[in-house]
């Protein structure tokens, strides 16, 4: 465990790979040379048995039948036959056995038993050890015990020259193998290493920000298709907050420059400065600076909270938009309240800011007033309603107009509109509220359609009924 924990994790990734897999191969040989080794020398030893057995069955036939031969007849000359006796006399043997000393002493020889044993090549007379089996004979009155001996010299040769090849061989597989799985992983690895030096491109900002994509379907490709989604849309991210700074920085810039460009003139004129109006001038600009700032503080932190809930309470939409509706004189604002209550789901600082928003941009516009009503449910939903008489928008601008920093052509003079962001802010505030809005025609087809804002919030039930 300490070298697994040690030198193996400071080697890169191909070396450890490499390592690993070539120890898993060495482990893998090994345990099948052996298995291999066992099995050959199993299959060799039972086939010596087979052989001897077959003899000195065939031995033990002919004693049973008192025809044996003398010398007992053996083919080939590998195998050497002995027929004794209860008294260990030797009654028959091949023409190489010894005729007078039995191959197994008294100690080993159990008559009337099948015997296999291993005994040394010098008590019978050929080299090595030799394989020595026992087979019943004889009748009752007269028992025998046939004993065959064969050499086991080619059977540990055969062996020992598989074992030796398997020794010599399998470490130059391995080694063979290793090299060729070097290449195989440095060519399996290659795309990471493209992603990496891509990845360096884009940090040093020397290339496209984009990743190579390995043409093959596997995790690599999935993980560079991944990686370029997230690239992309972190570019989106820096594109739209570089976009967001440079229209605030614009914003921001305008104030300040009435203000300094008020007080240089007022320098400039001395005594003559009236200064109650520059005061005034001066506090009007101070205000709109200051709604800009709340407003981008207010983005900010809806960026920031978008991936966590909104906070959801019970909010009562008639005491809700009675208490916008003190805020405006009446008319131009004109209020309609539903028979009875209407919950719904959100908060109720945050659907206040989206209405206060929603009544000041129509006042903006509106020629004679505003209609500010609820009606529901519709569906899940609850509706309010924002209507104006003034000029409308156009509807290839109705989704435009929610981005941040957007005011049409007749909307930009400094003293009709604001900073165009009250619509960004209240579409950020419906969807955290789960609900959604839509601007629509007030009066369609009229010269002055007007305008209607739409927000639909999730009904809730009455908090009494729950």
């Amino acid at each position: 465990m300490s070298w697994v924990r040690g030198p193996l994790p400071r080697l890169g990734l191909r070396a450890r790979l490499l390592a690993l897999g070539v120890l898993g191969l060495a482990v893998g040989f090994a345990f099948g040379g052996t298995l291999l080794v066992g099995a050959l020398g199993w299959t060799l030893q039972r086939s010596v048995d087979e052989e001897a057995l077959r003899t000195a069955d065939a031995v033990a036939l002919l004693t049973a039948e008192d025809a044996l031969p003398d010398p007992l007849p053996v083919a080939g000359g590998q195998l050497r036959v002995q027929v004794v006796d209860a008294q260990g006399r030797i009654r028959a043997a091949s023409i190489d056995a010894d005729r007078l000393v039995p191959m197994l002493g008294p100690g080993d020889l159990r008559p009337g038993q099948r015997q296999r044993l291993v005994v040394d090549g010098r008590r019978v007379g050929m080299p090595g050890p030799v394989r020595v089996v026992t087979v019943p004979a004889g009748t009752p009155q007269e028992p025998r015990t046939v004993l065959v001996a064969k050499s086991l010299t080619d059977v540990r040769h055969s062996l020992r020259v598989v074992r030796n090849l398997l020794l010599v061989g399998f470490p130059l597989l391995v080694a063979g193998l290793g090299v060729v799985a070097w290449r195989v992983v440095g060519a399996t690895l290659r795309p990471v290493e493209q992603l990496r030096s891509g990845a360096a491109e884009i940090t040093g900002r020397a290339g496209a920000e984009r990743l190579p994509v390995p043409a093959g379907q596997d995790e690599i490709h999935r993980l560079a298709v991944t990686l370029n989604d997230m690239l992309d849309r972190l570019a989106a991210s820096r594109d739209r907050q570089r976009a967001f700074v440079a229209d605030a920085a614009h914003e921001l810039r305008s104030p300040l420059t009435n203000m300094r460009t008020e007080l240089e003139v007022a320098r400039r004129l001395g005594d003559d400065t009236d200064w109650p109006a520059v005061a005034d001038d001066l506090l009007a600009d101070t205000e709109r600076l200051s709604r800009l700032v709340d407003d981008l503080l207010l983005l900010a932190r809806l960026d920031e909270q978008d991936a966590r809930p909104a906070p959801v309470g019970p909010v009562e939409l008639g005491e809700l938009l009675r208490a916008v509706a003190a805020r405006y004189p009446s008319p131009p604002l004109r209020l309609t309240l539903p028979d009875g209550p209407l919950w719904v789901e959100g908060d109720a600082g945050e659907l206040r800011r989206v209405l206060v928003n929603l009544v000041d941009n129509a006042l903006r516009h509106a020629r004679t007033g505003v209609d500010l009503a609820v009606s529901g449910p519709d569906g899940a939903y609850h509706l309010v309603t924002v209507t104006d008489d003034g000029p409308g928008i156009p509807a290839a601008d109705r989704e435009r107009v929610f981005a941040r920093f957007t005011r049409l052509d007749d909307a930009r003079a400094r003293d009709a509109g604001g900073a165009g962001l009250g619509l960004a802010i209240v579409r950020e505030l419906v969807r955290r509220a789960g609900g959604a809005v839509e601007l629509t025609d007030a009066t369609p087809g009229a010269a002055a359609p007007g305008l209607r804002a739409t927000v639909r919030l999730p009904a809730l039930a009455e908090p009494d009924a729950e």
